[in-house]
């Protein structure tokens, strides 16, 4: 996606935090509009927003799997992208939570670990964000649909995010929440679990997918593409009708696009 710049909303305080915008690879590559959104509600929270283009993955991938100097050399990179705005934010509990653990990548680089552990410091999950920091109690968005929710792995154990975006929810118009059973439970995806385990993998996401259709919810949300992704190829291959989103889209109200692995979905980044 291209880099929106400051936006114009004030939140009567007079203040206006700069906020460096971590859109994502899942974002960037597979749905733009997830950045786009995310930009719309921080800038309805009054924040000044700007996504550097020199931003790229945050390292996970790279972290998980033995590769600390790749994962090091990449955050590097990231901190010096983000580390000037007041506020770092991403639309991810997995990637906001990997930049939170920067400092680990640095034990032996005092300069390079102050600076992660500043930029650490100021980084958050978009919802959590929104509702924890800039007090965001109400959106102005309508939803007429039955909806459910997943909680990422992430987002829940390592951020303790799951309130934050039912609270928000609650306000959309028309929206009806369907508790998921087991909604804590990981959909199987784990990044780079799914192509080292795909039979356990595989169980996991089927279970969340039985669990899903067991609500009688005609959507579901959740604030992880890569989670979205893994349980939308799921309810597509077994011809389930139920439409995923992720919850910024339905927040920002601009979920009027297809829902991931729709085949009318747009993707792409620019």
């Amino acid at each position: 996606m291209s880099a929106p710049r400051a936006g114009s909303s004030h939140d009567g305080t007079g203040s206006r935090p700069r906020v460096g915008l971590f859109v994502t690879c899942l974002a960037n590559i597979y749905r733009p509009n997830v950045g786009l959104a995310a930009v719309a509600l921080l800038e309805k929270a009054g924040c000044s927003v700007e996504v550097p283009l020199t931003q790229t993955c945050c390292g996970q991938p790279s972290y998980n799997n033995g590769d600390l100097n790749g994962a090091a050399r990449t955050a590097r990179q990231t901190i010096e992208a983000l580390e000037d705005f007041d506020y770092v934010v991403a639309p991810s509990g997995s990637c906001g939570g990997m930049l939170r653990d920067y400092p680990r990548l640095f034990t032996s680089e005092p300069g390079w670990q102050q600076r992660a552990r500043a930029m650490a410091a100021k980084t958050y999950e978009l919802i959590s964000f929104l509702t924890d920091i800039r007090g965001m109690t109400s959106v102005d968005a309508a939803f007429p649909h039955r909806v459910t929710y997943h909680d990422s792995c992430h987002g829940l154990r390592a951020l303790g995010i799951r309130e934050q975006p039912r609270r928000l929810l609650a306000t959309v118009r028309g929206l009806e929440l369907r508790e998921l059973a087991d909604s804590e439970i990981c959909c199987g995806f784990g990044g780079t679990f799914c192509v080292k385990y795909p039979e356990i993998s595989g169980r996991m996401v089927g279970d969340k997918a039985a669990a899903i259709s067991a609500t009688g919810a005609e959507v579901v949300l959740g604030g992880d593409l890569g989670c979205l992704l893994n349980i939308a190829g799921r309810l597509g291959r077994e011809g389930g009708k139920v439409r995923v989103y992720h919850v910024a889209e339905v927040l920002a109200g601009m979920a009027d696009v297809p829902g991931l692995g729709d085949p009318r979905q747009p993707s792409g980044g620019s």
